[in-house]
Order: structure tokens, then C-alpha cells, then sequence
């Protein structure tokens, strides 16, 4: 397999925003100025992988005053991601059994090397699951709390490598429990957020490989019910 071009790769950095629930569906994107210089690219190669994207469904362009590149309902790239996982269950299996090893090892760093702004940003994550009122307010706040946890670590590549992890799940909130899921997550990081402001790592990495574990087992039920 050929190394990806610049705009493949603009494509898939915008994709996986979308995945982990930084961008969610409706939502504008910034002007392709302001984009390009925040993704560190020429216009040109986003131009381009806005059409990549445009082209597997994940947007849409509208014209006029209140024009624009828009994320669309997700519908089709979320088909199109379970009938993958379904064809390649294994694939789904090992993305989740490398989010536990990473993230289980941020979350013991993080227990150590933890300031007060990064308990701070943990609680902020948390506090804003807790009032959502909207599944997009959730995915946000997930990924906001998953990100400080990684940033607390000090690791630069750990946080890199989790958040490309996470962007390769694709679960659509629309196809879960909302309520119930809200309540079971932000226990689990409130579980993962104590250990972390206790310095405790052991306790830190095993609350965050039981909520990835438990993750794990919501996804399935979605994509394969209860044969599987």
C-alpha cells in the first residue's frame, strides 16, 4: 500500500475529528482559510479533501449568504464503518484491546505527573457530560475527557497515539441508549478522574481499561446484537 498524498491525509485527519465527536453532525466547518492554517496545509489540499469527503457522505457544501462546508447526518459513513467491522471483526477487537494499552498507561502517568489544570480540565469534562442535553454535547465532552486524561500523562506520543485510536471507532450516537450512557460514562470517569487526583496509577489504569472494557461491550451489542 502506497504512502498516503498530502490531501488524503487533510481527509483523514478531518475524518477521524469527526469520529471521536470534535465535530459533530450539523456543524460548521471554520472558512477554509482559517482551517488551512490550523491543519497546517494549503488551501488547495483541504480544497481537495473536502471533496474526498464530500464524496463518501461525511459533508456537504451549501451555497449562499449562510453557505458553507457542513457536517451531514453521518447516516451512510456510519453503515459503511459497522458493514466494515462486521466483514473485519478482529479489526474492531484490536483497535480496542490498543486503546486499553494506551490509554491504561496514560491514565497511570497522568496519576503521577497531574497538575491542577489538568484535574481541572478533567472535571470540566465531566461536569459538561453531566448537564448534555444533546448527543453531540456528549460526544464532545467524552472526547474532551479522554483528551486531558492523555495530556495530564506528559507523554506527546501517547496523546498522539490516542487520539488517532480513537478516531478510528466510529460509534453513532443515535444507535445508543443516550441517558443511560451518559450516566454510566460519567461514572466511569469520575472513577478514572479520583484515581488520578489520588496519584494512584494502579487504580487509574484499571478504572480506565474497565470503561474502555465496558465500551467494548456496547459496540459489539451494536454491530453483531445478541448472537455474538
Amino acid at each position: 500500500m502506497g504512502a498516503r498524498t498530502v490531501t488524503e491525509d487533510v481527509a483523514e485527519r478531518l475524518r477521524r475529528l469527526i469520529h471521536r465527536g470534535e465535530i459533530s453532525p450539523g456543524d460548521r466547518l471554520p472558512p477554509e482559510r482559517e482551517l488551512a492554517e490550523t491543519l497546517g496545509v494549503a488551501r488547495v489540499s483541504l480544497r481537495e479533501a473536502i471533496k474526498l469527503l464530500q464524496g463518501h457522505g461525511y459533508v456537504e457544501v451549501r451555497r449562499g449568504a449562510r453557505g458553507g462546508t457542513f457536517v451531514t447526518s453521518l447516516d451512510g459513513p456510519y453503515r459503511q464503518w459497522m458493514g466494515q467491522m462486521r466483514e473485519e471483526s478482529s479489526e474492531f477487537e484490536d483497535i480496542l484491546d490498543y486503546r486499553i494499552a494506551i490509554e491504561s498507561r496514560a491514565a497511570a502517568l497522568a496519576a503521577t505527573r497531574r497538575g491542577e489544570s489538568d484535574l481541572a480540565d478533567q472535571r470540566m469534562a465531566i461536569e459538561r457530560m453531566a448537564r448534555a442535553t444533546e448527543r453531540s454535547e456528549f460526544r464532545l465532552s467524552d472526547s474532551q475527557f479522554h483528551g486531558a486524561v492523555a495530556r495530564a500523562s506528559g507523554s506527546r506520543r501517547l496523546e498522539a497515539a490516542i487520539h488517532y485510536a480513537r478516531g478510528e471507532l466510529f460509534a453513532h450516537p443515535d444507535q445508543m441508549v443516550y441517558v443511560e450512557q451518559i450516566e454510566t460514562c460519567c461514572r466511569a470517569h469520575r472513577l478514572i478522574y479520583e484515581a488520578i487526583a489520588d496519584r494512584d496509577p494502579w487504580a487509574a489504569a484499571t478504572a480506565m481499561e474497565e470503561h474502555i472494557e465496558h465500551t467494548r461491550l456496547e459496540i459489539r451489542e451494536l454491530l453483531f446484537g445478541d448472537g455474538e
